[in-house]
């Protein structure tokens, strides 16, 4: 059950009850598949200097982020997604490693117009492969994704060669879809980056699958 009252900003939500207890079986479900197959969690910061993302994630983006001068004029945004501070994180702390498998639950933010699937404040579960030392490490990325958004509907589609709006990407990437959210069908979005490869899933967009 969403809860709302008149001091609440626009597209953000109080989420409790029954829905609360289904939100949390879903993220069971779907950490159950990641750790199962080797991923562990990384819990990101909320706070990124604008720069994380005004280096990497593209127009598409930019014109989203909520930005804001700290007490010393220092530009911060609320994270818009995961994957650009993923690859911070392997540049400064994993270059020398190989095969890294992280997932994470996080809330993110985007200056959106809100309507239902698509929210200013939402959550994203995502996958990443830091440094790839198997070849077809991409198939069974998509191979997972398939296999959590099943966990809710069969009715899917994958589109596995796709031009993805983020400027981190070095090649087309892959999306699933699911017609009957109508307008705001995607549901995973992904691809490969200099550092490795990984996929996000739309949490909020999953949990209206039937």
């Amino acid at each position: 059950m969403e809860l709302r009252i008149e001091e609440q900003a626009r597209g953000v939500r109080i989420i409790t009850g029954e829905e609360t207890r289904q939100r949390r079986l879903l993220l069971n479900q779907l950490i159950a598949i990641a750790e199962a197959n080797g991923f562990n969690e990384i819990i990101l910061p909320s706070l990124e200097p604008a720069s994380v993302y005004v280096n990497k994630a593209g127009p598409e983006i930019l014109g989203q982020m909520y930005v804001f001068p700290d007490k010393k004029a220092r530009p911060l945004c609320l994270r818009p997604e995961g994957t650009a501070t993923i690859q911070l994180i392997a540049d400064k702390h994993y270059k020398q490693r190989k095969n890294v498998k992280l997932w994470y639950f996080e809330r993110c933010w985007r200056y959106e117009k809100p309507q239902e699937g698509r929210y200013r404040e939402f959550f994203q579960f995502g996958l990443e492969v830091i440094n790839p030392d198997n070849p077809s490490c991409r198939d069974e990325l998509l191979a997972l994704a398939e296999q959590m958004v099943a966990l809710k509907t069969s009715a899917f589609g994958v589109a596995r060669s796709v031009k993805r709006g983020l400027d981190y990407y070095t090649e087309d990437g892959f999306e699933i879809a699911v017609p009957g959210l109508g307008a705001q069908k995607q549901v995973v979005g992904g691809g490969s980056y200099r550092q490795g490869m990984g996929f996000a899933i739309g949490f909020d967009r999953l949990m209206l699958c039937k």
